[in-house]
C-alpha cells in the first residue's frame, strides 16, 4: 500500500475525530449529544474520541510497518460502529433532530464515518500483513 495514502488517511481520521467532536458538540457545550448516549458520548467519551484522533495524527508520522497499530485502530472503530448500530436500533434520529440539529447530524454520520475509517484501517492492516508474508 502506498505510504502517502496511509499518511493522508490517518491525517483525515485524526482531523475528523477532533474537528467533528468540537463542531458537533459545540466545544463540549451541546448537552443534546451527551444526553442522547450518556455513556459513549459523555464529555469524557467525546474527549477520548479526540485523543484517538491525536493517536491517528501521531501514527501518520510512522513510515515503517504499522500493521498492528492499524489493526488496533480498526478494532477501536469497530467498537464505535457497534455502539452506533445499537444506538440506532433503540433511538429515533427524528426526535434527536427535533431536539438539536447538531446532535442529529452527529448521530447520523458518526457510525458511517467510523465504518469508513474502520475499513481503511483494516485495509492498512491487511495490506501490511500480506506484504510481510511475501
Amino acid at each position: 500500500m502506498n505510504q502517502t495514502i496511509i499518511k493522508y488517511g490517518l491525517l483525515a481520521a485524526g482531523m475528523t475525530n477532533i474537528s467533528g467532536v468540537l463542531l458537533f458538540s459545540q466545544a463540549f457545550s451541546n448537552v443534546a449529544v451527551n444526553n442522547a448516549d450518556p455513556v459513549v458520548m459523555s464529555n469524557f467519551g467525546l474527549f477520548m474520541i479526540m485523543v484517538w484522533g491525536l493517536a491517528y495524527l501521531g501514527a501518520a508520522t510512522i513510515s515503517s510497518n504499522m500493521k498492528w497499530l492499524a489493526g488496533a485502530f480498526a478494532l477501536e472503530k469497530l467498537v464505535y460502529v457497534v455502539a452506533w448500530v445499537i444506538w440506532m436500533s433503540g433511538n429515533s434520529l427524528a426526535s434527536l433532530y427535533e431536539t438539536d440539529l447538531f446532535a442529529g447530524i452527529f448521530y447520523t454520520i458518526y457510525g458511517p464515518n467510523d465504518l469508513l475509517f474502520m475499513l481503511f484501517f483494516a485495509w492498512v492492516f491487511y495490506s501490511q500483513h500480506t506484504k510481510g508474508r511475501s
